[in-house]
């Protein structure tokens, strides 16, 4: 692509760089110059303009954006995802539903590395996201590029991204109970609100005594396809009374805390092919924590491992919740 000053009467079919006036109006930047802008420009004693004028081979920025999206996209509703039309360069991708991002990071980083002029900028991996949420914009930052350029970054990013859709459709809380006392609906309310955005409902509700026991035999019992534990008191340890009633009940526990903050005392496993969730007291509030990112995974259908959970702590030091009864800085 060639970019620069030309003579307005050489610039028939050319692309304008900056916004004109000509005799009869604005002519805005990015215009296929025609006849008649050609006319106006001259009209209003203008010589010389700045255009981008494409080669042989290149490819025009929208359709360059619109190519790099549909092979980016080859399947939008397998991939729960929606192409918005091309404009000034971009195209944004939308999500068609709840779920999380699930994205090929090396393919989009190679992606990038292309041509400068070729870029996607995306959510994080993993994203939570809604209907219509905008998960990534495309934009070609020149007026056009080379054809082969676009041909390797579409190779590059082949299907890289796509939405996990939730897997499951009902949830039973178990909430556990020190000396009779009835638990707070904060926890179920705050719980509530989660799977709401994610299309699940809450089974009625189930609170035990916070024994071993008791609890093996209520995860026993749960009519939820998932299943979530809230413990009165801490898991302040593997063997604690949470993960030893999943074990108890017939269950494995697969993880054991986390390096989120807050979040940290979380425990996960498997009763069948049940996945339980030992929540930290922090999912009582509504504020981002460590187990809206394992729930959120394991509700659009990954098998967390110790290891994957692990691996969350580079961006895991999310935003303290004003009612944490033992802040960090203490």
């Amino acid at each position: 692509m060639r970019f620069g000053p030309v003579p307005v009467a050489g610039a028939l079919g050319a692309t304008l760089a900056h916004s004109m006036t000509g005799s009869s109006g604005k002519i805005a930047k990015g215009t296929v110059l025609e006849a008649g802008h050609i006319d106006a420009l001259r009209a209003a004693g203008l010589d010389m303009i700045t255009v981008a004028q494409l080669d042989p081979g290149d490819v025009e920025e929208n359709a360059a954006a619109t190519a790099l999206a549909q092979a980016l996209v080859p399947d939008p509703e397998a991939q729960g995802l929606r192409i918005a039309a091309a404009g000034a360069g971009r195209v944004n991708l939308y999500a068609t539903g709840p779920g999380v991002l699930q994205m090929d990071t090396n393919a989009v980083h190679a992606l990038n590395a292309v041509d400068p002029m070729i870029t996607i900028a995306t959510v994080p991996a993993f994203h939570r996201v809604e209907e219509r949420t905008m998960i990534a914009t495309i934009k070609i930052i020149a007026y056009g590029v080379p054809g082969a350029a676009l041909a390797d970054a579409c190779a590059a990013g082949q299907g890289a991204l796509r939405i996990a859709a939730p897997v499951y459709g009902l949830a039973t809380l178990i909430e556990t109970v020190v000396a009779g006392d009835v638990p707070s609906d904060k926890g179920r309310a705050a719980l509530t609100g989660r799977l709401d955005r994610m299309g699940l409902t809450l089974s009625p509700r189930v609170a035990v005594d916070h024994i071993i026991d008791p609890l093996a035999q209520a995860l026993k019992e749960a009519p939820g396809e998932v299943i979530f534990v809230l413990t009165a008191s801490a898991t302040s340890d593997p063997r604690d009374v949470g993960p030893e009633a999943l074990r108890a009940a017939g269950g494995t526990v697969t993880a054991y805390g986390m390096p989120v903050d807050p979040g940290n005392l979380l425990f996960c496993g498997w009763l069948g092919d049940k996945p339980v969730i030992g929540l930290p007291g922090c999912a009582r509030s509504p504020a981002l924590n460590g187990a809206d990112w394992v729930m959120e995974r394991i509700i659009c259908g990954q098998r967390l491992t110790q290891a994957s959970i692990s691996a969350m702590g580079v961006g895991g030091l999310l935003k303290e919740i004003p009612t944490r009864p033992r802040p960090r800085a203490s």
